[in-house]
């Protein structure tokens, strides 16, 4: 007997995929006027948070392997949003830090959060829940 998969409207991974999408697309526009990729955000998000953090580390906060985070971090380089250099206790270590123009876009994605959660019509409590169950469901992932 031949079973059919479910269709592409019940897959949990297209749903995932598609809110995905739909949040890169509502960063877009705010972004390009910062002259920024959805990525470079994620990485100036993690030193916003603590800057001068090696490569490795920002690999680990935000999932990417080193041979996909080197080339955007060069490009950030080139764009004077970054330094990277290496370490002097062990040269084998790069650490990347915020320039003065990095730094000064932090004031202005401030109001990201407030779009998105207009977007999102869902008080802060919901919200924060849908993260975390989010998270939870990518840390089971990871595991499996």
């Amino acid at each position: 007997m031949e079973t059919k998969a479910l269709p592409l409207s019940m897959q949990l991974c297209f749903a995932l995929y598609s809110a995905n999408h739909a949040m890169a697309g509502l960063y877009r526009p705010m972004l390009s006027e910062l002259g920024l990729t959805y990525p470079q955000y994620l990485v100036l998000l993690a030193l916003w948070e603590r800057d001068g953090q090696s490569v490795g580390e920002l690999g680990k906060a935000l999932m990417l392997e080193s041979n996909t985070l080197t080339p955007l971090l060069k490009r950030m380089e080139a764009a004077s949003l970054i330094n990277r250099a290496r370490s002097q206790q062990d040269e084998r270590s790069v650490s990347v830090s915020l320039t003065d123009k990095g730094q000064s876009l932090e004031a202005k994605s401030h109001e990201f959060a407030a779009c998105v959660a207009n977007a999102l019509d869902q008080d802060g409590d919901t919200a924060n829940a849908l993260r975390e169950q989010i998270f939870d469901l990518a840390k089971r992932l990871r595991k499996a």
